[in-house]
């Protein structure tokens, strides 16, 4: 017989609890998830509102920075040295082509692109945001625009954009004075983020490398300016939201006088060598010329490899500015200003004689010091000395004078101290000292050390921007005006003119002294170079070795290397009685200074003084 099933018995009561207990918590579970929905709702909607707008907006607008267009360069007659000129660039964003190799072999195929410019946007592209367009090739021509224009549905992500490029319409005759433009490197980003600057290079690509390029970048650039466009999600632009337009740079009047410039360079005719004129009454630079030269123009957009290797490596040295840069023993250009000190420390007078058989001798020493003139001057003083550059004369005027005091009393001259010109490239030269040398190789000074400075060579190296200079100072009669080449600056109104630094003044013992020596040079120079001029002029030549020649060998300018000749020199200026302009030419191993630069300063003061008569003619 099979067991009865027990009969379970529901307790009702404790069911229904359970389920009002049960029921109860799921209440309260969808009131704190309702609660804590409205609460975010509430953060979203109304607290965190101006938040989310923005970001929505960011997502939604985009901000397109403006490059200013930059600031135009003249001369001192308006003649534009510097321009902007519109370019047309190819540029690629990374995350939009799929396969970039493959659509640079397809590109290639349309438009020329050469190994280098595939290799410079191969290493960019490694540092590059993915997002943010890259230049492929620079410039384009309008056929390559035109024929891209009519594949670019062929190419995504690759577009033609338009821009202002620098432009130097006289190539390379004012390379080394307004300097060039160049793309924005790493070096020169780290430097303008140092500067708090970085801000107003938004859309810029280029900054000024060298010259006055460089120096007046501040004034050359300007502000940037804005679009605010709106996109859909594809990031095309939908309508443009707000412009706010670029600040353009500002333009600059230079002192420069380019016809001047012109006929240096002409007369220079691919010679090393430099050529500085100043306007000793107010310091202006007049011309600025450096040879050989280069075409900065290849700069703007970025050289070649190869192109710039062969600047860099040219014997001829192009790159260096030669009239800011250059350093060269002054030779007898400076013995005005040896003579200045003679008279004025009363080592000796306007009557004191020097007997010169063609050498000159350290007391109780048998080394003779040979004057350029074998079979000497005979009987000179300061002036005939001047006019014959008596090597022997100034040979006794250093070795009773001393270095210390030379060094002393050139220095306001602005002998051995950069001039504070308006471009960076510029160097000290060396006024030598006792002191100097001994810092320098740590030696003593010997007496013969004085007798090359007492000649210009020696120790003593001088660049043509400072001979000019200190001629320039010489010509004032004391007067020391800062060289420069910025004239005036251009605002949206008027032109407002640059301020002229001037320094305090030479004042010599006897201020006739300076009438004494500059009408030494005003007698050298018209019993010589410029006898028939239609105006006074002054002038001192100058030969300076490049190599010492023993005391018993003779200097053979047909067997050495050119590289070895001697440099000719000139300092010259005119008018006599009130200049206008002060030159100072130096040629790299051409030979005799009053032979081979004497004509370069007679054609160029020619030039600029007769040049009113001329154009009349």
């Amino acid at each position: 017989m099979a067991p009865r099933k027990r009969i379970t018995m529901h307790d009702h009561a404790a069911e229904a609890s359970l389920f009002k207990r049960r029921a109860l918590f799921t209440f309260v579970c969808v009131i704190l998830l309702l609660g804590i929905l409205l609460s975010n709702l509430y953060h979203l909607q109304i607290r965190s509102y101006t938040d989310y707008e923005t970001r929505s907006n960011d997502n939604r607008i985009r901000v397109v920075p403006v490059a200013p267009s930059r600031g135009l360069i003249f001369d001192r007659h308006g003649k534009i040295l510097a321009e902007n000129q519109p370019f047309f660039t190819l540029e690629l964003t990374p995350e939009k082509v799929k396969n970039i190799p493959e659509t640079l072999a397809r590109l290639s195929k349309i438009i020329p692109i050469s190994a280098d410019e595939q290799e410079d946007f191969t290493k960019s592209l490694k540092y590059h945001r993915r997002f943010k367009p890259l230049t492929l090739k620079t410039p384009l021509t309008e056929e390559q625009v035109a024929i891209f224009s009519v594949n670019q549905h062929d190419f995504p992500g690759i577009s033609v954009v338009a821009g202002l490029k620098r432009h130097y319409p006289y190539n390379g005759l004012m390379t080394h004075a307004l300097g060039y433009v160049g793309r924005i490197n790493d070096k020169d980003k780290l430097r303008l983020q140092k500067e708090d600057k970085w801000k107003d290079y938004a859309g810029t690509k280029y900054i000024g490398k060298q010259g006055i390029e460089k120096f007046y970048e501040n004034l050359l650039h300007g502000k940037p300016g804005h679009l605010e466009e709106e996109v859909n999600n594809r990031g095309r632009t939908i309508r443009t939201l707000k412009s706010v337009a670029p600040e353009p740079g500002q333009d600059i009047y230079l002192t420069l006088d380019l016809e001047l410039q012109k006929k240096a360079l002409e007369l220079l005719d691919g010679r090393r060598g430099s050529v500085v004129a100043i306007d000793p009454r107010d310091g202006g630079i007049l011309a600025m010329v450096s040879s050989p030269t280069y075409d900065p123009n290849q700069f703007v957009h970025g050289i070649s490899s190869k192109a710039y290797g062969g600047l860099l490596n040219s014997r001829a040295r192009p790159l260096i500015n030669r009239a800011t840069q250059g350093q060269y023993a002054p030779a007898s250009t400076i013995k005005p200003h040896l003579a200045l000190l003679g008279l004025d420390e009363k080592i000796v007078t306007p009557k004191t004689r020097v007997w010169d058989p063609g050498y000159w001798q350290i007391p109780g020493v048998e080394r003779k010091y040979l004057d350029w003139k074998r079979w000497g001057h005979g009987w000179v003083d300061v002036n005939t000395a001047l006019m014959g550059s008596c090597d022997t004369y100034f040979y006794d005027l250093a070795y009773k004078t001393g270095v210390d005091k030379i060094a002393s009393f050139m220095r306001p001259f602005g002998f051995g101290e950069r001039t504070g010109v308006d471009i960076f490239e510029e160097s000290a030269g060396n006024m030598p000292s006792k002191d100097w040398k001994r810092m320098r190789y740590n030696q003593p000074w010997y007496i013969g050390d004085t007798i090359s400075v007492g000649i210009g060579q020696g120790y003593w190296t001088t660049t043509p921007l400072q001979l000019a200079n200190a001629a320039a100072i010489m010509a004032n009669k004391g007067r020391r005006l800062v060289p420069h080449m910025l004239s005036s600056i251009k605002d949206n109104t008027s032109k407002i003119d640059s301020p002229v630094d001037e320094m305090a003044p030479i004042i010599l013992n006897d201020q006739n002294n300076w009438d004494i020596i500059n009408e030494s040079m005003m007698n050298t120079a018209h019993k010589s170079r410029f006898k028939d001029a239609g105006y006074t002029a002054a002038m001192k030549t100058g030969t300076a070795q490049v190599f010492s020649v023993a005391e018993d060998e003779k200097y053979d300018a047909e067997t050495i290397d050119e590289y070895l000749k001697d440099n000719a020199l000139i300092i010259a200026y005119a008018p006599y009685e009130n200049p206008e302009i002060v030159l100072a030419v130096v040629l790299e191993n051409a030979g005799w200074g009053g032979v081979n630069a004497g004509p370069v300063a007679r054609a160029l003061l020619d030039e600029y003084m007769l040049r009113d008569n001329l154009e009349f003619n």
